[in-house]
């Protein structure tokens, strides 16, 4: 067994779902969507559609993406050396359904369980412990959504799956529920052969979108997005365009309607991992409840929780919005 080989089999042994080897390397292959068709070396790629998003504004407030962006195109700028990255997923669906009767808010599948970061970065280190013990020369640096790495990118060239038009990684095997992440490393390991994007001429996620944030095929435009509008932004109700705030429906943490309407997730088996389990809190998050939660009692019922991202003030926010909309239908 070879030593790509070796790594492959500890991923799936600390537990995640699934594993790919991209490599770094100058002869890197474009993503198979990618249009113009390029030769272009994939870290060049990268940051070309990287700067034309910035430039055209879609970050929002989101400054720290605009910060470095050669650093968060090449993984060489974040690991000198770096020769492969071993991307990693975790599949987080689950058989549940939402509560959406009148009264209740939704929140985003991700964020019914436990916070993932903690989950990925149990087993990130174990991945990375094995490594080191296989090959005790090589450098290893891992991330989930933490680090300058624009990891669907990568996750695609190794194939894990490919970024749909919504933006998304796309699994043939785990449909829209695959979380991710990633470790680089200097070890020149064997690459997968990229994802092929089999979207076809499918629009459903960009009909999908109540705020139209798809403004073209694998472009979105944040500032429109209700994930981004309900976790990354700051501010009171005044923050939020008035345009699209009855858009929001009873969405009050993220937003899965371009992910739900993907027909690959008809092929998706439920997760085993008991950390993405919902709460009856955030399966059925009764609005009026969350308005009488004072900031201690957030703080308690969402100590491990992605929710916490939006801050107390940013839930009821969200929630009043929820509200609104609820007495507006």
């Amino acid at each position: 067994m070879t030593l790509t080989d070796t790594i492959k089999q500890e991923a799936r042994a600390v537990g995640f779902d699934a594993v790919g080897i991209a490599r770094i390397a100058e002869s890197s292959t474009p993503p198979a969507h990618s249009h113009p068709r390029l030769a272009s070396p994939l870290p060049h790629l990268l940051l070309n559609r990287l700067t034309e998003w910035l430039h055209r504004g879609y970050q929002g407030t989101m400054a720290w993406i605009g910060r470095t962006p050669e650093k968060r195109a090449d993984p060489r700028r974040v690991l000198p050396e770096c020769r492969s990255i071993i991307s990693v997923g975790l599949n987080y669906f689950t058989e549940h359904r939402a509560d959406e009767r009148p009264g209740y808010g939704r929140i985003a599948r991700y964020a019914w369980g436990k916070d993932y970061h903690k989950v990925f970065g149990d087993r990130l280190a174990q991945l990375e412990q094995r490594i080191r013990n296989l090959a005790p020369g090589a450098e290893t640096r891992a991330y989930v959504d933490t680090g300058p790495v624009m990891e669907k990118a990568w996750a695609e060239q190794a194939g894990l799956g490919w970024i749909g038009k919504h933006s998304n990684l796309v699994s043939a095997d785990h449909g829209s529920w695959l979380l991710l992440g990633e470790i680089l490393t200097t070890l020149d390991l064997d690459a997968d052969e990229p994802a092929t994007d089999l979207c076809g001429s499918c629009t459903l996620c960009i009909q999908a979108c109540p705020t139209d944030a798809i403004v073209e095929p694998y472009v979105v435009d944040a500032t429109r997005c209700i994930s981004y509008l309900t976790i990354e932004l700051r501010g009171d109700q005044n923050a939020i365009p008035g345009e699209l705030q009855p858009r929001m429906g009873n969405k009050i943490f993220g937003c899965d309607d371009c992910l739900d309407v993907c027909p690959f997730n008809l092929r998706t088996e439920p997760t085993t991992e008991s950390a993405f389990q919902p709460t009856a809190l955030t399966l059925a998050p009764h609005l009026e409840t969350l308005t009488q939660m004072n900031e201690s009692t957030f703080m308690n019922e969402f100590r491990q929780s992605p929710i916490r991202r939006a801050k107390h003030a940013g839930l009821l926010r969200n929630t009043s919005i929820a509200q609104r909309n609820l007495e507006r239908s």
